[in-house]
């Protein structure tokens, strides 16, 4: 059977027609997506605002340029693997690859239950671009945790990388933290005279305030940041008065320890404290901001407990800053190279 060749250039044309009669009827990949994200910010899918700006920087600084503007339902594998090839194979960020692939895959199954596409989802794993992209590592566990056992090393190694991200990151540690808390701290949260940094509801999780006492160390990190007196960030991004890029501590982390995920530390903190500290489980948890459903349980822990946490994070501080005996840990990146 004789093959039609196909003209590149009324191709090009037809496509062009295609999305300026899209973006008419409001039907391009971008106008869609936006559509979806505030869909699910006004439906309190999120809680505060912090995670549609996510979203939204992810797609403007990933997908918009290159299939914004085409109709929705012309989004297909190509189209997808063009977004994800500079993350995953250029770039090789797995992190934001993964986060950035399920955004697509919501957003165009959305478009799919709205009738504007058809047919299968281009940006799905499972049977789809897990093949397209096979023999790349990319990670499917859910925090992967780093043992705590290797945090005192991590910790030096950390504090000999230079930037930001690398004070975020410690700073999240040694709060046992949540990433979206620690990106989107404010000085005007820190409570030097009471040592405790009060991270308000809106950010929070589980939607209530949450006081978090401050070590020595998490003190003296602060203490080491530059600070512009009119911005409120405590760890700022390029842009004046902006906040850390999203992906800026995973990826400093990547340099260091690639398959660990930084929500894996609070699992760390927990394994640590469950398994070397005489803590009561409540205060431990209280320390997370978990809700715990057990009714006497949660009796105890109708205060915050500062002080008793307080201590839990001082030890914490002490058993992240301790010496590492040779042969004890070898870090990634030194047995690596042989060191």
């Amino acid at each position: 059977m004789k093959r039609e060749k196909i003209d590149p250039l009324e191709a090009r044309r037809v496509l062009q027609v295609g999305a300026r009669l899209a973006a008419l009827a409001g039907t391009t990949f971008e106008q869609v997506a936006r559509q979806y994200v505030e869909i699910r910010a006004t439906a309190k899918k999120w809680r505060g605002d912090a995670s549609r700006r996510e979203w939204l920087s992810t797609l403007e600084r990933h997908a918009f340029s290159k299939i914004g503007s085409l109709p929705v339902d012309l989004i297909d594998s190509a189209c997808v693997r063009s977004v994800l090839d500079p993350i995953w194979i250029e770039a090789k960020k797995p992190h934001v690859g993964a986060r950035l692939r399920e955004r697509l895959e919501l957003i165009l199954e959305f478009a799919r239950a709205r009738g504007l596409r058809q047919g299968d989802n281009p940006a799905k794993w499972r049977g789809g671009l897990e093949h397209s992209y096979a023999g790349i590592e990319i990670s499917t566990e859910n925090h992967a945790a780093l043992p705590f056992a290797e945090l005192p090393a991590l910790m030096q190694e950390l504090a000999q990388l230079p930037g930001i991200a690398a004070r975020a990151l410690q700073f999240l540690i040694l709060t046992a933290s949540r990433t979206g808390e620690t990106r989107f701290a404010r000085w005007s949260e820190i409570d030097h005279a009471e040592r405790v940094w009060v991270i308000p509801g809106e950010r929070m999780k589980g939607g209530k305030e949450h006081k978090v006492p401050l070590s020595n160390r998490a003190l003296a990190i602060l203490a080491e940041l530059p600070r512009d007196v009119e911005a409120d960030a405590v760890f700022p991004g390029r842009s004046a008065g902006g906040f850390m890029n999203q992906d800026a501590m995973a990826d400093a982390l990547a340099k260091l320890r690639g398959r660990v995920t930084v929500h894996g530390f609070r699992s760390a903190f927990k394994d640590w404290a469950n398994a070397t500290t005489s803590h009561d489980n409540y205060v431990v948890e209280k320390a997370l901001a978990h809700a715990i459903p057990n009714a006497v349980e949660a009796a105890y822990r109708r205060n915050d407990m500062v002080e008793k946490r307080r201590q839990l994070m001082n030890e914490w501080a002490a058993y992240c800053a301790s010496p590492v005996r040779s042969g004890e840990v070898v870090p990634l990146r030194a047995a690596a190279s042989g060191m």
